[in-house]
């Protein structure tokens, strides 16, 4: 043993506290070596170099995250990650109020936003005293015609329509509302009143009272009552000298109504027409190519539309304005009729404000010269393009030829008749279009099956 070396007993004790200096020190330097990353973590600082981030790529699969276009510098002490970190989005801080509450604290609170300012349309300007006055008389559906009428003439200051219509209403039941005398007390009390819209019958499908009797819908009695009370209502607008324009009724989803209302179409159009009223037929306007009952259709600009609600009875918007159309056309009309100048249509002004009116006698519709003198005046005048020669004008009528003349063809054979057949020759037209019999084969012809050739 050298010397110097500790002997006996101190040679335990000098391992035994080189032990636990060993095992004091070492939690000191492990700690030492890490560091607490501000996340409730203890980290190892990073001994290795940061790898490159690797380069753009063009495609990413919808669970991996796209990196920033400037990505950040990564922290030294933190871990290095694949990729770069994504900027955050700054976020926007609310306007904050201050408030009182009940026990007298002031606190802050985010102001409330603003709600989204939606344009509103336009109000429609009062009309003041219109010459011409729609009224509309009727059920629900001539609620929803008045409705399309009075979009018509909505930008017109001298027409106003007069929706008098009540839902669940009809010439049946004079409990809900007795029309004949309805409208006779509304004009009574609007004498001003130009022309009167009736659409009625969608509720008349049902028994009618005739004194203590009921009759069954559609019977021959039921019939000849419903006429009588059809000739009542118009009987009030006759007496008034009112036109009436009266709308018939449009099929319906279900067949059995739809063949009923054919039916009130019926006396509808015959009593209307006896007492000098305008019928309307909406029907070919609302059906398919079947002739049934058809949910869409072409509306107003040609384009499919859904024209029908889902009870299969009531007008959309659009199928509400395409009925008022059909009733507008015969409106104006009678506007045309009454005062003698053409009614054009609201929408449509003139190109030529400067260009004077039509007279008064030449402004009847019925005439093509007229027409072509109204279009004219409406459409700009446009120049003649140089270069282009004039085309002769075509007549209006050809060579007139006389019936009683003489004949000119010799023999008196028709270039029409029957060609002369020659029965010299072995082919005739005869033997072969009328008998059918094949004609004789000629040498080189497609016909010629002999052998040989020849």
């Amino acid at each position: 043993m050298p010397m110097g070396w500790p002997t006996g007993r101190r040679l335990p004790r000098l391992v035994l506290w080189s032990l636990l200096a060993g095992l004091v020190g070492a939690p000191e330097a492990a700690r030492a070596q890490y560091y607490d990353d501000g996340y409730g973590y203890r980290r190892a600082p990073a001994t290795r170099p940061v790898p490159a981030p690797e380069p753009q790529r063009q495609f990413y699969w919808p669970w991996e995250d796209r990196p920033s276009a400037q990505p950040q510098a990564q922290d030294p002490g933190r871990p290095a990650y694949r990729g770069a970190y994504r900027t955050p989005r700054p976020r926007r801080e609310r306007e904050r109020e201050v408030v009182h509450s009940r026990e007298g604290r002031s606190v802050q609170r985010p102001k409330p936003r603003p709600a989204p300012v939606v344009a509103r349309p336009a109000a429609p300007k009062p009309k003041t005293d219109p010459r011409t006055q729609i009224a509309v008389f009727g059920d629900s559906l001539a609620e929803l015609l008045g409705q399309g009428l009075d979009t018509v003439y909505e930008a017109n200051p001298d027409v106003v329509v007069i929706r008098r219509a009540k839902g669940d209403s009809g010439l049946v039941r004079k409990d809900v509302v007795d029309w004949p005398k309805a409208a006779e007390d509304y004009l009574k009390s609007n004498p001003k009143v130009s022309y009167a819209v009736v659409m009625v019958g969608a509720n008349d499908r049902q028994p009618l009272r005739d004194g203590d009797q009921t009759v069954e819908p559609l019977s021959e009695r039921w019939r000849a009552l419903y006429r009588d009370r059809i000739d009542a209502l118009l009987k009030v607008f006759t007496d008034r000298k009112v036109p009436v324009v009266w709308v018939g009724e449009p099929p319906m989803k279900s067949e059995t109504l739809s063949a009923d209302i054919t039916s009130l179409n019926e006396m509808f159009r015959d009593r209307v027409q006896r007492a000098g009223g305008v019928y309307v037929d909406i029907w070919p306007a609302f059906v398919g190519e079947d002739n049934r009952y058809a949910v869409n259709g072409p509306d107003l600009e040609g384009q499919q539309a859904r024209l029908r609600t889902s009870d299969g009875v009531h007008f959309t918007q659009a199928g509400a304005r395409k009925a008022a159309h059909f009733a507008d056309v015969e409106i104006k009309r009678l506007i045309e009729a009454t005062t003698g100048a053409p009614a054009l249509p609201d929408a449509v002004t003139p190109l030529t404000p400067e260009a004077p009116p039509a007279p008064a006698g030449e402004a009847k519709l019925d005439d093509d010269a007229a027409i072509d003198r109204l279009i004219t005046a409406m459409l700009p005048s446009l120049p003649e393009p140089p270069g282009i020669p004039a085309l002769p004008v075509k007549p209006a009528a050809g060579p007139v030829l006389p019936l009683t003349r003489n004949d000119i063809a010799p023999g008196g054979q028709l270039v029409t008749g029957r060609p002369r057949i020659d029965r010299d020759t072995g082919y005739t037209l005869e033997r072969s279009l009328i008998r059918g019999a094949a004609p004789t084969p000629q040498p080189g012809r497609a016909d010629d099956f002999r052998w040989p050739r020849g």
